[in-house]
């Protein structure tokens, strides 16, 4: 709850890629946001209302998950809404404006997402979500303790590079300090 604040005030990439693993979290535990509590949360926080406070988002998120049908798969409506945001601010930076510092990012990138596309078989996503999945993906690798080979560390690397590139454009853009008239 309180990393959630943060990743979305502070990097909306964290943001994403952190509320990925908080809906793996409520599906892993079944949707039971008592069960997160009392065996993952509680164990970590003393503070009483702190708990209650973490106990009400989850209950939240989880009435959430069962109202827009996404028990078993699929992301938040706000999510969606946030990923939907970063691709039209995306296709906006690569089209219209042309910003050609976000365009040598972005094809830097471009290889490594369209093979991560492929051996994924996620050809209907578009790239920015490709991308947010192949960040988690790699969370998800580590946390198994799987080894990550050097190539595919740097093509993790590029994919964060341009995610985070588009984070700081959507943050200026939220603040209203985008102009999109720049090159």
């Amino acid at each position: 709850m309180r990393i959630a604040n943060r990743t979305k005030e502070e990097n909306i990439a964290e943001h994403v890629v952190y509320m990925f693993q908080i809906e793996d979290l409520i599906r892993a535990n079944n949707l039971d946001s008592d069960r997160i509590i009392q065996q993952i949360i509680a164990p970590q926080i003393e503070d009483r209302q702190l708990i209650e406070s973490y106990s009400k988002w989850y209950e939240g998120l989880v009435k959430q998950m069962i109202s827009e049908r996404i028990q078993k798969t699929g992301h938040l409506s706000d999510i969606d809404e946030i990923l939907t945001e970063l691709l039209l601010l995306h296709n906006t930076l690569i089209n219209i404006t042309q910003d050609k510092k976000y365009l040598a990012v972005f094809e830097a990138a471009l290889p490594i997402l369209k093979d991560f596309q492929g051996k994924s078989q996620t050809g209907d996503l578009n790239l920015i979500e490709v991308g947010f999945n192949a960040l988690y993906g790699k969370i998800i690798l580590k946390l198994q303790g799987k080894e990550i080979t050097p190539a595919s560390e740097a093509g993790f690397k590029l994919i964060s590079n341009l995610l985070g590139h588009l984070a700081a454009y959507y943050k200026k853009m939220k603040a209203g300090d985008l102009d999109f008239s720049k090159n």
